[in-house]
């Protein structure tokens, strides 16, 4: 049965999910909703990728944690940044926080802009986890 869950850690959007787990035999697929850089109180952290993304992790890891899994178990990231030029910064702050001998698959996308034009980067995560 699926079941939708929320980080009290993190700060919640109205209408929306922050996971979805979905169970398959002895294991859950867990399918986060984009991540943003804000911290509990829905405040914007940092001005800069690599700051942002390090709150994104941040987020990341509360939620799953409350599903019961860890950074560990990411299989896949999909990255929406508006400044491509800045990655660098993204990968040093994700290479904290991902297992470097066993990275997940991601997409990586450019686009024109996110819903504020002071985010420049959301993303979203797929985590495999055993029950």
């Amino acid at each position: 049965m699926l079941q939708f869950k929320n980080s009290e850690k993190v700060f919640a959007i109205k209408g929306l999910s922050q996971a979805v787990e979905i169970p398959f035999g002895n294991q859950k697929m867990i399918i986060l909703s984009g991540q943003i850089p804000y911290n509990k109180q829905g405040e914007l952290v940092g001005n800069d990728v690599k700051t942002q993304t390090i709150q994104i992790f941040e987020n990341i890891k509360d939620i799953l944690e409350t599903c019961g899994a860890s950074l560990n178990d990411i299989v896949k990231l999909g990255i929406f940044t508006s400044d491509i030029s800045q990655i660098a910064g993204y990968r040093e702050a994700r290479d904290q926080f991902i297992n470097l001998d066993n990275p997940p698959a991601s997409t990586l996308l450019e686009v024109k802009s996110l819903f504020r034009s002071d985010v420049v980067i959301e993303i979203e995560v797929t985590a495999i986890v055993k029950m």
